[in-house]
C-alpha cells in the first residue's frame, strides 16, 4: 500500500505577535515559547519504511524556525522490533489494516523507527545543535504511542508536560510529521494538559491514507483549541528572532 498526500487549504488565523520572551505590563516575564518537531527521522521521509508524502520537505523548514524559539524538543518513534503496531507483528494482516487491541483502534503499519536502527535516526539534514531534548515515545511493544505526551491510551506519560512546566513553557508550537496522526495527538494532549497551543501547518505533512484525513485532522485540532499558523507568519514577524549561544 503506498499513502499519497493531498493538499488541502484550511485557513489559519495570522500570527500577528510571536515574541519569544514576552511580558506583561509591569515587566515580568509570562512565559516561554518551546517548539516541538515531531518525529523528523529517516523512516518517514523519503526512502524510508513508512515515508510520508513530501516528509523531507519539512527539515529545511524546522531549521529555519528553531532560532526563533526559546526551547526545541525532538520527538522519536523508538520502537521494539516486536511491536503491536507493526503488520508483520501480526501472521495473516496486512499494512493498513485497522485491528482492535485490548480496547483500542490500531492501524497497522510496517516496520518502522527501530530502537538503534538508521530508521529511526533523525533525518541528517536536521540541525540538532539547537535541541533541549529528545522524547522517545512507542517504546512499550503493547501500546502505539502517536503523542509526544502519552501513549495511545494514556497510561504511560513520556515525561514532557513536566519537563515543559519545568522550564516555564507557556505556548507549544508544533510541526512535522504526520499531519494526521502524531502531530494531530500531540497537539490535542498538549491542550488538554493547559497550553496554548499552535500547528505550523506548512511545516507539517500528513500520511493521508484515506482521503479527507489531513482535512479533519487540521478541523479536529481546531475545534480543540489549537492555533493554524504558517511559517511566514512567524518568519515575517520582526520581533519574534532571538539570538541564541551556540550550543
Amino acid at each position: 500500500m503506498q499513502p499519497y498526500h493531498v493538499e488541502v487549504d484550511i485557513p489559519h488565523e495570522p500570527l500577528y505577535f510571536v515574541a519569544i520572551n514576552q511580558c506583561d505590563e509591569g515587566g515580568a516575564m509570562t512565559g516561554k515559547k518551546a517548539l516541538i518537531m515531531v518525529d523528523l527521522q529517516n523512516d518517514f521521509c523519503m526512502g524510508g519504511n513508512l515515508a510520508v508524502p513530501g516528509g523531507d520537505e519539512v527539515i529545511p523548514l524546522a531549521n529555519q524556525l528553531q532560532p526563533y524559539f526559546d526551547l526545541i524538543i525532538a520527538t522519536q518513534d523508538w520502537h521494539p522490533h516486536d511491536h503491536m503496531s507493526f503488520a508483520a507483528n501480526h501472521p495473516g494482516r496486512a499494512v493498513g489494516e485497522v485491528i482492535q487491541v485490548e480496547e483500542l483502534v490500531q492501524v497497522l503499519w510496517p516496520v518502522h523507527c527501530v530502537q538503534d536502527t538508521k530508521g529511526a535516526e533523525f533525518h541528517p539534514g536536521l540541525d540538532l545543535h539547537r535541541v533541549n531534548k529528545i522524547i522517545h515515545k512507542g517504546v512499550n511493544k503493547h501500546i502505539d504511542s502517536y503523542s509526544a505526551f502519552f501513549d495511545n491510551a494514556h497510561l504511560r506519560s513520556t515525561g514532557l508536560s513536566d519537563y515543559l512546566r519545568d522550564e516555564q513553557v507557556n505556548d507549544v508550537y508544533i510541526m512535522g510529521l504526520a499531519t494526521d496522526y502524531c502531530v494531530k495527538y500531540s497537539s490535542l494532549d498538549a491542550v488538554h494538559e493547559g497550553f496554548k497551543v499552535t500547528v505550523i501547518q506548512d511545516a507539517c505533512r500528513g500520511v493521508e491514507l484515506s482521503q479527507g484525513d489531513v482535512r479533519a485532522a487540521l478541523a479536529a485540532m481546531r475545534d480543540a483549541g489549537v492555533t493554524l499558523v504558517a511559517c511566514a507568519d512567524i518568519f515575517n514577524s520582526s520581533t519574534a528572532r532571538i539570538s541564541k549561544a551556540s550550543r
